[in-house]
């Protein structure tokens, strides 16, 4: 059951790690971006980033939290798995403070004045495109602890017993 725990978790902090990677990627690019353009990619193009996104950001989060529970008797792997769930968070509360009423805003621009979210995304684009570099790296030092989590608790699992180890430890 923990090695299941172990996999869906890596593979849906994986998956949301994605999201956050490829917003890092596109970054320099789009901040060159005239505001209509901007605008137009910005409110074309991340669709489906906030609905599957969110859920594999939801799902890899409370599989994080399940699974430090779950090795919770298990150092170092307890230690590793904490720090990742908590990167994980991390990376969530900076989507909720810094992202989401950016999304808020513009969304709110789009229905009252759409001519209005051009030079509304250019003014708040910076906070929205660092605030999702920042959850890049909350997410990705979080998908770090949890491997080295894996890892560690498979080498001492694994590990030979010492010469001055009694018999049966």
């Amino acid at each position: 059951m923990l090695k299941s725990w172990r996999f869906f978790t890596l593979v849906l902090t994986a998956l949301s790690l994605t999201m956050e990677s490829a917003h890092v990627l596109e970054l320099p690019q789009k901040m060159q971006l005239d505001p209509q353009m901007y605008a137009a990619v910005n409110g074309s193009l991340y669709h489906y980033f906030a609905i599957v996104g969110g859920a594999y950001q939801m799902l890899s989060l409370v599989l994080a939290v399940v699974l430090a529970i779950l090795v919770r008797h298990r150092r170092p792997a307890f230690q590793w798995t904490t720090v990742g769930a908590v990167c994980l968070l991390c990376a969530f509360g900076v989507w909720l403070a810094v992202v989401q009423p950016v999304n808020t805003v513009v969304a709110t621009a789009m229905s009252v004045s759409p001519s209005s979210v051009p030079p509304l995304w250019t003014q708040l684009r910076g906070r929205w495109e660092y605030g999702h570099a920042a959850g890049f790296v909350l997410q990705l030092v979080g998908f770090c602890a949890l491997v080295v989590s894996v890892l560690v608790d498979e080498h001492i699992a694994r590990e030979p017993l010492r010469a001055d180890s009694p018999p049966g430890a």
